[in-house]
């Protein structure tokens, strides 16, 4: 149903070495070979706390099984976490296996580099942490099996950390989700890619991850009977038209789950996909044959299709999506691909690892190729990007965020991040190009620098004899530059020019920015120990050279100077409301209500229930103060009516409802600094006026509850507003009083 692995059999292993080599489905070369190896280990594993080392390598070695890897890999992570953890030397293993094992274990070790990455918040990464990323790319680009092995303990590792504390949990998964998880698609491996995104979805949003899977859980059978009975008659109709294929209904990825519940705003019984089939045929031609079957026999949803074959995804990834209409309007989405894209999707460049022993060629060897020229690049520029946080910057850009693809005159493709301008295809092709740029060309119509490249675009650049660069184009807001690498050619550049004419350039560029958030050169002082530079004149210079970021400098100097602590902004945010409450009476106007019929009576809207235009309503003769009208639901005019049902009479909105009503709706959440704060904020944004409020907090529990007492002016208003109270962080239930 879902991605998680299952527990894995390291009591077979510990019992019976053979009997679990075994079952992993291996030729009898193999077994033997894993199985002297695992012996061997077994003997450095002399303390009892040693032994999840060896529990922890036959898990790693169960997972790259399901990927097809050879004997070297699988030979390499029983190896690997007792060199992780300084059982062994690298020293060691070289003396102990052969070279081909030993290079591939210490390429394994070596990618724990990736986690400079982490390092989100600092400007400057240790020349330690630096060469460890090269150290990283090295392995990556000679021998991508390494990668591999990686993601492959990162799964184990996740599973590890079941029992641990909370705040483990969360960093680990944290790390890995943000990191290892787009590493893998980026590789194309989307076996390991849902996996770890899944597994760190449990620790990150533990109570959604177990909702949706209750929620999956639930009437399992029916929907497993239903896929069954659709799967058949897709199989039938293959088999009616002489395809070679198989249908089947595939397992739900339950953090692919989420993400399309919160990017389309979806609940989860309007998702497309719950009730999802996968159909893999031998040829090409065959993935549109089962198309068209499948349309004859269902009804399909126009704007739910996508022809991935004919437009991959940038990682690779080739297959058609339809979403039909089964028996009963269900929904049901079928994924339709040769059995080579399905190897592609779920292995990705672990499916052509021997490729790299020169035993497979052709296209899927050109699809290897193409998969890793990323990490070539990178390698390749490492003399360009000579500081840290440049070198950091494009490896993130490279591996993590989407791509465009677009054509120079002669027809070549370029691949950059998504949001790249034509100076950033102009730095890309030459830093001369970049530097000597005066004007681009999309499909021969003049574009700003500022253009977003979209995928397909032909880009011409128009140069000039001298080298001319801006220095606006360092400033981020400004959009010139998007990639690093660019950002960084255009930075030394203006490094190579005269220190006084920076310092100028930078004091002009800097006093205009603090101009904007209200503050002086004056104020530059504190950002001297904090960017590590002697003087203001550094500064200066280092905004002039483009070796300070503008935006960085001016946000820490607004913070230091301005911010408030999250404590200060609540507060600041119960003034704000103080300030705009207004004074409030609920007397009705012309034809608000009609009693009976008849408009213009006295009535009162009763604080029991609190009923607003567009309720079901009924009133209730009082004594003295005229009628009193209440939500046909209230439980109080149930009681009222049980008593004295003569009193009850019927009662309807007017035409003319135009003014507010108070209501109050109760907020529950897990405290924490900043909720009144992002509470009010979304308030303003939706322009509600308030009235009041009331904040209780439970210290024992961390637990508020937050009143709100609200003018609104039609059900409508408040049934979208608790909606989007719902979504705010932290925020577990919101009801109505």
């Amino acid at each position: 149903m879902v991605s998680v692995r299952d527990t894995h059999f390291f009591q077979t292993a510990q019992k019976d070495p053979t009997k679990w080599v075994t079952t992993l489905g291996l030729s009898n070369n193999d077994q033997r070979s894993l199985l002297e190896n695992y012996e061997k280990i077994i003997t450095l594993c002399t303390e009892p706390e040693q032994l999840p080392l060896l529990e922890l390598g036959t898990e790693m070695v169960e997972i790259l099984v399901t990927l097809n890897m050879d004997m070297d890999t699988l030979n390499a992570a029983l190896i690997f976490p007792l060199l992780d953890h300084n059982i062994l030397t690298q020293e060691q293993v070289n003396e102990m296996w052969p070279k081909r094992i030993a290079k591939l274990v210490k390429g394994a070790m070596d990618m724990e580099g990736i986690r400079a990455l982490q390092n989100q918040g600092s400007t400057k990464i240790a020349a330690s942490q630096v060469d460890n990323l090269r150290h990283m790319l090295l392995a990556m680009v000679e021998d991508v099996r390494a990668v591999v092995i990686k993601l492959a303990e990162r799964i184990c590792y996740l599973q590890q950390i079941k029992g641990a504390d909370e705040e483990t949990k969360v960093l680990v998964a944290r790390e890995i989700s943000s990191i290892y998880a787009p590493l893998a698609n980026r590789l194309g491996i989307g076996q390991l890619k849902w996996e770890l995104e899944d597994l760190s979805f449990r620790y990150l949003q533990p109570e959604i991850y177990k909702k949706l899977a209750k929620q999956l859980a639930e009437k399992r059978i029916d929907r497993e009977n239903y896929i069954q009975d659709f799967v058949g008659r897709v199989q039938n109709s293959l088999t009616e038209m002489s395809v070679n294929g198989s249908a089947y209904g595939r397992p739900k990825h339950i953090y692919s789950i989420y993400r399309k519940m919160q990017k389309k705003e979806l609940q989860f019984e309007q998702l497309f996909d719950v009730r999802a089939v996968r159909v893999v045929v031998e040829k090409l031609q065959d993935c549109y044959a089962a198309l068209g079957a499948i349309h004859t026999m269902w009804h399909h949803i126009p704007s739910e299709f996508d022809d991935y074959i004919a437009n991959p995804k940038p990682n690779g990834y080739q297959s058609i999506h339809t979403v039909v209409l089964g028996d009963e309007g269900k929904a049901i989405e079928v994924q339709i691909r040769t059995q080579q894209m399905h190897e592609d999707s779920e292995l990705g460049v672990a499916a052509h690892w021997k490729y790299k022993e020169g035993s497979a060629g052709g296209k899927s060897a050109g699809g290897y190729e193409e998969k890793i020229a990323w990490l070539r690049k990178l390698l390749a520029w490492q003399e360009d990007i000579a500081d840290s946080e440049n070198l950091v910057d494009e490896l993130r850009s490279q591996v993590f965020d989407d791509r465009v693809y677009v054509f120079t005159p002669t027809g070549e493709v370029v691949d950059l991040p998504a949001g790249s301008t034509p100076l950033d295809f102009a730095y890309y092709i030459h830093s001369q190009v970049g530097h000597r740029c005066i004007g681009a060309k999309i499909a021969n119509h003049i574009v700003p620098f500022t253009y977003k490249l979209k995928t397909g675009d032909q880009v011409e650049i128009l140069t000039q004899k001298e080298s001319n660069p801006s220095r606006d184009w360092l400033n981020p807001n400004l959009g010139y530059l998007n990639a690093p690498r660019a950002r960084h050619k255009v930075a030394t550049w203006f490094r190579k020019q005269d220190r006084d004419k920076n310092i100028q350039a930078g004091r002009e560029l800097l006093e205009a920015e603090l101009a904007k958030v209200k503050l002086k050169l004056t104020d530059v002082s504190p950002a001297i120990e904090r960017f590590n530079v002697s003087s203001d004149d550094d500064i200066f210079a280092g905004i002039g050279n483009g070796d300070l970021r503008l935006n960085q400098l001016v946000h820490f100097l607004d913070g230091h100077h301005h911010q408030q602590t999250l404590e200060q902004q609540d507060l600041a945010a119960l003034e704000a409301l103080e300030k705009r409450k207004q004074s409030f009476t609920q007397k009705p106007t012309g034809n608000n209500i009609i009693i009976d019929g008849v408009g213009n009576l006295m009535h009162t809207i009763a604080r029991c229930c609190q009923p607003i235009p567009g309720e079901p309503i009924e009133g209730y003769i009082t004594q003295g103060r005229g009628i009193s009208v209440h939500r046909k639901s209230c439980e109080q005019l149930a009681d009222l009516r049980d008593v004295h049902p003569e009193r009850i009479i019927e009662a309807s909105w007017g035409e003319s409802h135009s003014s507010g009503y108070s209501l109050t709706l109760r907020l529950e959440a897990m405290d924490r600094s900043g909720l009144l704060k992002d509470i009010t904020t979304l308030l303003s944004n939706e322009k509600v006026n308030v009235l009041g409020v009331n904040s209780m907090t439970n210290i024992k529990n961390q637990s508020a509850t937050i009143d709100l007492n609200l003018e609104v002016f039609n059900s409508k208003d408040i049934v979208k507003l608790a909606k989007k109270l719902q979504q705010l962080k932290d925020v577990t239930a919101v009801r109505r009083l």
